[in-house]
């Protein structure tokens, strides 16, 4: 089997998914940047829900903000829902695993950043009415498809929604959003390190 081949074909069919990507995605995730910006310049929270492999990212997310991206600078409240959820057994895979936290924890002035890169999505929409519940904002990752999401945003949230051949490459596109997400909040509170 030639290994090289399936790398090559691999790395082309991301950078292509990236290159039709841009021009869709590019105002949602600054409007989402911004969105999360000015609640953390309000001293709002930021937490962050996801299933599977959005966990995960969910965990990278977290992590930009309370250690750094690219810059020393203070931490950044965010809170991964999905660092607790393993030890709620009775809620596993039920609609309250991350709503029930979330209406513990979540206040007012907060911020709840969605990823869903397929799945079942009820405990995320869940999730979702339960920001609601607590008047905080929303900005979901998503895939283009994902229509019950999509229905639990309004107005003055942000959806960042791709599309791609398939889950791996959706998620590798989510994983470039997020770290996109850490760099522009780094960005807009503590200026580019880069130009000084």
């Amino acid at each position: 089997m030639d290994h090289y081949q399936i790398i090559a074909r691999r790395f082309q069919r991301t950078m292509e998914d990236i290159a039709m990507s841009v021009d869709a995605v590019a105002d949602p995730i600054a409007q989402g940047s911004e969105l999360m910006s000015q609640v953390l310049l309000q001293e709002g929270r930021i937490f962050c829900c996801g299933c599977g492999p959005d966990a995960a990212l969910c965990q990278l997310f977290t992590t930009s903000l309370l250690d750094k991206l690219e810059q020393d600078r203070p931490a950044l409240p965010a809170i991964n829902l999905c660092a607790n959820s393993n030890g709620l057994d009775d809620l596993a895979g039920t609609q309250e695993l991350f709503a029930r936290p979330l209406r513990a924890l979540g206040q007012e002035g907060d911020l709840l950043l969605v990823l869903h890169s397929g799945g079942d999505s009820h405990a995320l929409a869940a999730a979702v009415n339960a920001a609601r519940e607590r008047d905080m904002l929303v900005v979901a990752v998503t895939d283009m498809t994902d229509g019950a999401l999509s229905a639990c945003l309004r107005a003055g949230d942000a959806h960042i929604a791709v599309s791609a051949h398939n889950r791996p490459a959706l998620v590798e596109l989510h994983t470039m959003i997020v770290h996109l997400l850490a760099q522009l909040i780094e960005y807009t509170l503590f200026g580019n390190h880069e130009e000084n």
